[in-house]
């Protein structure tokens, strides 16, 4: 058995996540399709973060395990799995790695990215959330800075039936705001993130930024107090903006 780390980055919009389904198109499949062709049936994969529909990576890591024979060079193996992959999946670095590697299990963080643009944008469509009410990015970051340390974030949480017991108490490492000209940059480091909640955050604070829910209503959404008249749900962020930009060993 030959473990490898590969580092991939790749636009999701055209593809249903990460994470393998039937009858369904996801980058996780083009790349375990595109590893058979070159070590057979004989190839296990699992990616650090399964991201969502839609949900762009600078930087997911996965490992491969091959049981068959390995005969090419990691740089051989890069090349050759970027010939194969369609051009909105594209393999940074492929990497020997310790026979029992997990991307997953062995992640000591991750880092996740939104955009959200305050105009209408021609190009970037696919890469923004467009929020059209002026937005007061001050308020916005004080609620970021709140982010920081351990949280029980069961208000943010979405049903994951393939993940019925994992915990909603996450450590937060960092979380900052950054403003560049259009685009408003929210960026989330932590331990690890339940399903939805980055998107779920970032409607959050926009509705903060708009003066929607109060700092001290998004605090009893920290705090794990959920409450009837705050709609997270509904105010969950398009996929389009969240980027998962790195991820820790």
């Amino acid at each position: 058995m030959t473990t490898f780390k590969i580092l991939l980055e790749y636009d999701g919009t055209r593809y249903s996540g990460w994470q393998d389904q039937k009858n369904a198109r996801t980058i996780m499949g083009e790349l375990k399709k595109a590893a058979r062709e070159i070590f057979g049936e004989h190839v296990e994969m699992q990616g650090a973060g399964r991201t969502d529909a839609g949900v762009h990576a600078l930087g997911q890591v996965a490992h491969m395990k091959v049981s068959s024979p390995v005969r090419h060079s990691p740089a051989v193996i890069r090349r050759r799995l970027n010939d194969l992959l369609p051009a909105d999946i594209v393999v940074i670095e492929v990497d020997r790695a310790e026979r029992n590697f997990h991307a997953r299990h062995d992640a000591r963080s991750r880092t996740y990215i939104y955009q959200i643009s305050t105009r209408y944008q021609a190009f970037h469509k696919r890469y923004v959330w467009w929020v059209k009410d002026d937005l007061d990015v001050k308020i916005m970051e004080k609620a970021a800075a709140e982010l920081v340390g351990r949280h029980d974030f069961v208000c943010f949480r979405a049903t994951d039936a393939s993940r019925p017991d994992e915990s909603t108490v996450v450590e937060v490492e960092s979380a900052e705001i950054e403003t560049e000209e259009d685009i408003i940059q929210v960026r989330i480091q932590a331990s690890h993130f339940i399903w939805r909640m980055v998107r779920r955050l970032v409607g959050v604070l926009v509705k903060v930024g708009t003066g929607e829910v109060s700092h001290s209503d998004f605090r009893k959404l920290l705090d794990g107090r959920c409450d009837p008249r705050l709609d997270v749900a509904a105010w969950t962020a398009p996929a389009s903006g969240l980027f998962l930009e790195r991820v820790e060993y």
